[in-house]
């Protein structure tokens, strides 16, 4: 076989997936996952998530091993390998690399007060300015709470990285970052294009704590003879890319410029779209990121807004209102039911305390329920009309950032295979929602092809991204979705004041 494939992993805190890409035709060879079961999380008190990260290196292993075998090859076949990995987590290793204590995830919130404190002492205006973000529960607190709690652990610490550092670490024993990953964790100097010394120097970090600055794009460094025994792969293969799962999210959606958004609607809804010139929310309501393609010589912003009650929403009302029917039948219930519910609306933010509402928990909520006219219908429809109000919400707050929204790229999954959704999320917004066969994986071996030279451009990268469908906005009927709109917005605020 003379066909050669980009590997892409995604590293996630449910499961490491692997996909293989053939570099020619752009299809994907083989995909595998593990573990087969949700990943475990360790929660010693609440509020905290921690992961082993061998447990990642243990199930990438069993994946890799898994599509090589689906698609007959060996490591000979393999150009280059891409990485994405889950944002904001931290992890420590001491000058033999060898890990200090379990990853603190994105999803764990204990180093809040941290963040806090230096929002306050350094000043909102100077953090703002300099890493477009409150330091807030990022990389650096984390890391400041190890400093605090675990002082013999932190004495011991010789690097801190990212998730995706530590993959990239295990299979070439060099460490790395890049400034993607730098900004996530608020030690990136947006003003000084340099790390952000400022804020390390508040938390009593030097600086030799971060790892060698890489681009994005590049041949970043090899396979190791090690690795290459373990996997199975071939010692020298470059590793070629690395980007946070939102960031390579966007990536594997062909969305790098400014105008160009990408969306996602799982457990969580995430909208995340390219700036061209710095810029942040005054309240942090969303999050600014340095994108993959962001340089110090050409900025790419990610913006990105988190709404934590989307599908979740749609799996409650699956268990406890429609326990017996499909999804897809669910969708077609809520389909037969008009635009706005009937006067049914739902506050969906059931999932904790939303950034977009400036960190305030106002809980899942519904009202104007008539007993003598609403039935489960009602409750399907206005649960999804809420989701994607909750997201056109948080998309005005990115207009006001400059942000012109005109087209999303999303790919074919979770909220997005709904028709209501999407036609709702088109109607509201105006832009026409373009669906993609795509996912992290697939993204990371692409980004691959490029950093390793295999690609010239994004253009021939994403030439055979394949697009499913384009839903365009109905003018015809488009005022009754922003009346609908209007009326939810008037009940949030109605809750929020409450």
């Amino acid at each position: 076989m003379n066909k050669k494939f980009l590997l892409g992993l995604d590293i996630g805190s449910s499961s490491v997936k692997a996909s293989l890409v053939d570099v020619e035709s752009g299809s994907v060879a083989a995909s595998a996952f593990y573990p087969k079961c949700e990943a475990s999380i360790i929660a010693v008190k609440t509020g905290w998530a921690e992961q082993e990260p061998q447990m990642w290196w243990d199930n990438l292993k069993l994946a890799v091993k898994a599509v090589m075998a689906e698609a007959q090859i060996d490591g000979e076949h393999i150009s280059a390998i891409g990485i994405s990995y889950q944002m904001h987590g931290l992890v420590c290793v001491d000058k033999s690399q060898k890990v200090l204590r379990p990853s603190i995830i994105w999803c764990d919130s204990r180093a809040i007060p941290y963040g806090d404190r230096a929002f306050k002492s350094l000043g909102e205006t100077r953090c703002l300015t300099h890493l477009l973000n409150s330091p807030g529960n990022f990389t650096a607190a984390k890391l400041a709470w190890v400093k605090d709690n675990e002082p013999a652990i932190f004495e011991q610490i010789d690097k801190i990285m990212l998730p995706g550092d530590y993959i990239a670490m295990k299979l070439s024993g060099e460490i790395q970052t890049t400034i993607s990953g730098l900004s996530e964790g608020m030690m990136w100097d947006f003003e000084t294009k340099k790390s952000a010394n400022f804020l390390l120097d508040y938390f009593g970090f030097s600086e030799d704590l971060l790892p060698k600055l890489v681009p994005t794009f590049a041949l970043q460094s090899e396979v190791s003879k090690e690795a290459s025994l373990e996997l199975g792969l071939k010692a020298g293969t470059p590793i070629s890319y690395r980007a946070g799962d939102q960031p390579n999210n966007a990536v594997s959606l062909n969305v790098f410029n400014p105008g160009e958004i990408a969306s996602t609607a799982g457990t969580s809804g995430v909208v995340y779209g390219v700036l061209g010139a710095v810029n942040y929310d005054a309240k942090s309501r969303v999050n600014t990121f340095a994108h993959a393609n962001y340089t110090t010589a050409e900025d790419r912003l990610g913006v990105l807004l988190c709404i934590n009650g989307t599908g979740i929403l749609n799996a409650w009302m699956h268990r406890n209102v429609t326990p017996n029917v499909s999804y897809a039948e669910m969708n077609e219930m809520a389909s037969k039911i008009p635009v706005g519910s009937d006067g049914v609306t739902i506050i969906p933010f059931g999932n904790g305390a939303e950034r977009v509402l400036e960190n305030q928990a106002v809980g899942c909520s519904v009202h104007g329920l008539n007993f003598n006219k609403h039935s489960q219908a009602h409750l399907l429809r206005a649960a999804q009309e809420g989701i994607v109000f909750s997201f056109c919400y948080g998309m005005e707050v990115m207009q006001e950032m400059g942000m012109e929204i005109n087209k999303i790229h999303a790919g074919n999954a979770n909220m997005f295979l709904s028709p209501l959704f999407r036609e709702t999320l088109a109607n509201v917004s105006g832009a026409s929602i373009e669906l993609f066969e795509t996912d992290g994986s697939i993204g990371a071996a692409k980004g691959a092809g490029l950093g390793a030279g295999i690609y010239q451009n994004r253009d021939e990268a994403f030439s055979t991204l394949k697009r499913l469908a384009v839903i365009e906005a109905d003018f015809n009927s488009r005022e009754q979705y922003l009346e609908a709109y209007s009326r939810w917005k008037q009940k949030l605020k109605q809750v929020q004041e409450s």
